[in-house]
């Protein structure tokens, strides 16, 4: 098996790449506010709360609550766990790690004279990670179908010329030519025709049929997958207060993406009159992307008691570069192993993630302490891989209108102060972007918290967990079974924040 990270000693650009797909429009329209750990112990219900770096982020009219400057630093262990299943076969894995997760803080500048409605106005600087990609697991079982589909219903309908190499190309040049001209589908083709996998109908460079030399049966089937990355927002925010009871701000919101992921399939067989017995297939892909997107919010205090918040949050606007590396190796009558060394660079494309509004609701019981709720809608069907006049991305997105839906986000708080003490406990619940939740499932998840008030400074510490089944499909084409994994995700978070 080779490592994730390789010496690669050729580039190429390649014509089109179908490969983005519905799984890779929610990896990045997904967020995970990881955030402060005040912010994470109350399982983000913060939308009508404001008064934390985190809570900015999800309504930026919460930076106005401040009474004086602040500024927060947070970090998180990350640990992963989980349960995967495929066919008669069961794994466990986990990962940990850890992480800088959210740093800010806010000037906060009063109005002078006490006469005017113009109370203050703030102006902030924070970053979030929104996602965190690192995640590995492995998944083996006995399977009745052969990564033979993938190959073929990549090949079929193509010329054997455009997918063979000449007689004096070596196979790193028949790759990238293969690339530069036909395209990601051909090299697909190439790689199972020049292994042997697959064989032409007939051997004239006309011929656009295909079979395999992989014999039906059953094949010992092995997965292996890691990523690496995360999504991160550096946002800057704008806001205000007028008279007592209303709050109103904006963020301009800068994203990135930076991903990575190595996946290693492996199968075998012994059924008779199968030409080829084993078949390694390794795929690495890294992805950087850069995007935009504002937030208008505010937040009414109805009296000393009440309040309530609303947020809207844009699109995402990504470009999302691409770059991928391959590797085929068969055995059988005989050994082939086809080891490219050649970076596939893909045309950059974009990518416009859904827009989110977030309704909250708040109690305040004084400096006894608090409990908050905030709802939230997003229309993941309104996913868009651009430009639109493309084909793929076309046919892409009508996968996804078809198959992703509205979802609600409820979110319950509540914090209980005793003396320099505060103790903090939330849950949450999220649909699946799915109209099918088979898919992805349901996530739910809980939280609980400490924070510790030593004056200007405050220390919270927090412990949360969630959970959520999915099924991640091997291939886009042809070997389309799915691995079924139970992802259960804890994490303890540490902040450290001061008023200035």
């Amino acid at each position: 098996m080779k490592k994730l990270l390789l010496l690669f000693t050729g580039f190429v650009s390649v014509t089109m790449i179908h490969a983005q797909n519905i799984t890779d429009a929610l990896r990045y329209s997904e967020d995970e506010i990881q955030g402060t750990a005040r912010f994470r112990a109350l399982s983000g219900a913060f939308g009508a709360l404001g008064g934390d770096m985190s809570a900015v982020s999800i309504n930026p009219a919460g930076s106005a609550i401040f009474n004086s400057s602040h500024v927060s630093l947070s970090i998180t262990n990350n640990d992963k766990n989980n349960d995967v299943s495929f066919y008669n076969g069961t794994d466990s894995a986990s990962n940990s790690d850890i992480n800088l997760n959210q740093a800010g803080g806010v000037l906060v500048l009063k109005n002078a004279d006490n006469s005017p409605n113009w109370k203050k106005i703030t102006f902030g600087i924070s970053y979030d990670r929104t996602n965190n990609h690192n995640d590995d697991w492995f998944a083996h079982g006995t399977n009745t179908n052969s990564i033979d589909s993938y190959f073929l219903a990549n090949a079929q309908g193509l010329y054997l010329d455009q997918i063979s190499a000449f007689p004096d190309e070596t196979y790193s040049q028949a790759y990238a030519d293969i690339g530069s001209v036909f395209g990601y589908q051909y090299q697909q083709a190439f790689l199972g025709y020049e292994s042997y996998i697959l064989e032409p109908e007939s051997d004239t460079n006309d011929n656009t049929v295909y079979y395999s030399n992989i014999a039906p049966g059953t094949f010992n089937q092995e997965f292996t997958y890691s990523a690496d990355g995360y999504n991160g927002k550096v946002s800057v925010n704008i806001a205000t207060q007028y008279n007592d009871n209303l709050f109103m701000g904006i963020n301009l919101n800068s994203h990135i993406i930076d991903y990575s992921r190595y996946t290693y399939f492996h199968e075998e067989n012994s059924n008779d009159g199968s030409l080829i017995n084993e078949v390694g297939f390794e795929n690495v892909l890294s992805t950087e992307g850069t995007g935009f997107s504002f937030q208008l919010g505010a937040i009414a205090k109805l009296n000393e008691n009440i309040r309530l918040g609303l947020a809207f949050q844009s699109p995402t606007w990504y470009t999302i570069s691409e770059k991928t590396t391959q590797y085929l190796g068969t055995i059988g009558d005989q050994t082939v192993n086809i080891d490219p060394q050649i970076v596939n660079v893909f045309p950059d494309y974009k990518l416009k993630t859904p827009s989110k509004v977030t309704g909250s609701f708040a109690y305040i019981f004084g400096k006894q302490g608090l409990i908050s709720f905030d709802y939230a809608l997003k229309d993941y069907s309104n996913t868009k891989f651009k430009p639109t006049s493309d084909t793929y991305f076309s046919q892409q997105n009508n996968i996804i209108n078809n198959n992703l839906k509205t979802t609600s986000t409820y979110r319950v708080g509540g914090e209980y102060r005793y003396k320099e003490f505060s103790f903090r406990g939330g849950y949450r619940f999220e649909e699946s972007p799915y109209k099918n939740n088979s898919n992805i499932g349901d996530l739910t998840g809980y939280s609980i918290g400490l924070g510790y008030n030593f004056g200007n400074t405050k220390l919270d510490l927090t412990y949360d967990a969630f959970e959520r089944d999915t099924n991640y499909q091997l291939f886009d084409v042809g070997l389309t079974d799915s691995v079924q994994i139970n992802k259960k995700n804890s994490n303890i978070s540490l902040t450290l924040s001061f008023d200035i």
